[in-house]
């Protein structure tokens, strides 16, 4: 390839994105959900990150392109459900459904509604549509979804420490993405939840569900979303803790991909063998008397089988094969 091809092609693929510049930082926290303990110091190479989770307008031309069918929409293999309902084995996706009234918060099938007929072309449902959502985040996708959707890119999903790294904007010991205060002078800085979650939405941010990827500032480094509107697969397996922290500087791990496989699987199934991985960033689900994880040290564990009208991706192009 001449020298000017490969300057187009580069040009290309980093249409939509922005260079993180590599460094080191203090990755998880002590202050909050066991989970992202204990903070530790990990350092990334420099990266480029889509400036916007993947659209349904993009995901779409994905689509077209390859035919690719989600696994929202292919009925589930009885193999991997040994103990499922036949009537279940349909294809269905999860979707929040407020209840009417205050709930245990423990419960949470209270507000997860296993729908048939839910998928990325009809969020809500068979008889809800796209209308109007060409540029909201595209949800309903299960994790191999969004890795052939990055495949098809000629990109990656990001590890959870580049995630994490560019979810900071640069504000490494800051609580959130835009400094120390969720609301600073009342400003709604994320699309996350308002109000006692799930029964009362008070929509301060101005958004019920998901909205518009630009609709809230980009952070430090000019990314939007990183907090807040759908939760973002990573390509690391889920670990319920982060290592230690190194004791001297020059152990520090680079670039870390996360925990082994055979360590992912959720303890409390020991009957369903479906692997984790972590998921960053918070949702417009989350809120301060349930899940006060929009911020950037906070994660999540979901199976790669699942997918949920809160659930998107966006993905990197790591800059050592920018090159290649």
């Amino acid at each position: 390839m001449l020298p000017a091809d490969v300057a187009r092609s580069q040009n290309q693929d980093r249409a939509g994105m922005v260079l993180i510049s590599g460094g080191t930082f203090v990755m998880g926290s002590d202050k909050h959900y066991p989970e992202e303990a204990p903070a530790h110091r990990v350092s990334v190479s420099s990266f480029w990150i889509d400036r916007t989770p993947v659209t349904n307008r993009e995901f779409r031309k994905f689509v077209n392109a390859t035919g690719h069918v989600t696994l929202a929409e292919l009925p589930p293999d009885p193999k991997d459900y040994p103990n499922a309902l036949p009537h279940m084995l349909k294809p269905a996706s999860l979707v929040f459904t407020p209840p009417d009234h205050p709930v245990d918060l423990r419960v949470w099938t209270q507000w997860w509604t296993f729908k048939f007929g839910a998928n990325w072309r009809r969020p809500f449902g068979p008889r809800s549509s796209l209308s109007g959502l060409n540029e909201h985040p595209v949800v309903h996708v299960a994790y191999r979804d969004a890795e052939a959707y990055a495949r098809w890119a000629g990109k990656e999903l990001p590890t959870e420490a580049e995630f994490e790294f560019a979810a900071r904007g640069g504000l490494n010991d800051a609580e959130f993405a835009w400094g120390d205060e969720l609301t600073p002078g009342g400003r709604q800085m994320a699309n996350t939840w308002q109000g006692m979650f799930p029964s009362e939405n008070l929509a301060l941010d101005g958004y019920r569900h998901t909205s518009p990827v630009t609709a809230f500032p980009a952070n430090g480094y000019g990314v939007h979303d990183m907090i807040g509107n759908v939760w973002e697969w990573t390509s690391d397996w889920y670990s319920d803790r982060h290592e230690a922290d190194a004791a001297k500087a020059c152990c520090v791990p680079e670039n870390p991909r996360g925990g082994p496989e055979a360590a992912s699987y959720d303890p409390a199934l020991p009957n369903i063998v479906i692997p984790r991985k972590v998921l960053k960033g918070g949702s417009h689900l989350c809120a301060p008397n349930y899940c006060r994880r929009y911020r950037p040290a906070a994660r999540h564990a979901e199976p790669v089988d699942t997918s949920t009208n809160h659930v998107g991706f966006r993905c990197v192009v790591r800059e050592k094969r920018m090159g290649q």
